[in-house]
């Protein structure tokens, strides 16, 4: 049972402009809270991601957070006033879910991040396709500091980094800062905290000057190809390409490259 008392939406959403369309952000917005992952808190994200995957005229999205941080991860307080192991077992279910959705969405979805992601905030960071974080940022599965190891925050972890930098940041709970988040893979970039919205803009206009097609088809490629054997990976890869290449868009694009000119995509 979820206690709090809603004074503002969870989530805010904004879209980018006629000028600049395509472009969704998604705002956590609990800031006294740091941005943690109530019940609420993932519901209202999974009702916009939801709406946003159905939605073609979005081509990327960006997820950020209100206040001083992007997310703090799960909240504690909410976890021990319903200590019982169904509400556990429904809310870890619950955050799963609105997890796979980013990773199952045809868009691309970055991580915009300004302050500290810890545990499930780290989790959503390392979810997320892309991520850029402020040189301030600071990132943590910080679990393990109140007894509790950072499982499902692991199961995003473990799949951006190496073994053993995942199991250092699992088992000690330290944090590492942006440039070694940048180094071992958890982020893409790192800049200034007032680059920030630009640099996250450049990455999607790179992407929204692409195929929505060509992209949508290669995420979903990307993340199903990695469970894989590599023989299986590169059959179901090579019939994906096949098919990618039987679009309207990928004749466009081969065409307007040969003649020199912009590409005008179909989206099919």
């Amino acid at each position: 049972m979820n206690t709090e008392t809603i004074q503002e939406p969870y989530v805010l959403r904004s879209d980018s402009g006629d000028n600049r369309p395509g472009i969704a952000t998604l705002t956590l917005n609990r800031p006294n809270q740091f941005n943690a992952l109530s019940t609420g808190m993932i519901a209202a994200l999974q009702t916009e991601l939801d709406a946003i995957a159905a939605d073609p005229a979005v081509r990327v999205v960006v997820i950020a957070g209100a206040g001083k941080a992007f997310c703090a991860g799960h909240d504690l307080k909410e976890m021990r006033a319903n200590p019982a192991k169904a509400f556990m077992q429904a809310l870890f279910k619950q955050c799963g879910k609105m997890m796979m959705t980013i990773t199952q969405m045809p868009q691309p979805v970055i991580a915009r991040v300004h302050g500290i992601a810890t545990a499930a905030g780290c989790q959503l960071v390392s979810t997320c396709d892309l991520a850029v974080a402020a040189d301030v940022a600071r990132f943590a599965t910080s679990g393990i500091n109140v007894g509790l190891f950072c499982s499902t925050p692991g199961v995003a972890l473990s799949r951006n980094l190496g073994r053993k930098q995942a199991l250092e940041m699992l088992l000690t709970g330290d944090f590492i800062d942006a440039p070694t988040a940048l180094q071992q893979g958890l982020v893409n970039r790192v800049v200034p905290a007032d680059a920030l919205d630009a640099e996250v803009d450049k990455i999607a206009q790179s992407i929204l000057a692409k195929s929505s097609l060509a992209i949508g088809m290669g995420k979903q490629m990307f993340y199903k190809q990695l469970e894989m054997g590599l023989d299986a990976a590169y059959q179901y890869a090579s019939e994906v390409m096949a098919c990618n290449m039987m679009s309207e868009d990928a004749a466009e694009g081969i065409d307007a490259f040969v003649g020199k000119r912009k590409a005008e995509w179909k989206g099919r």
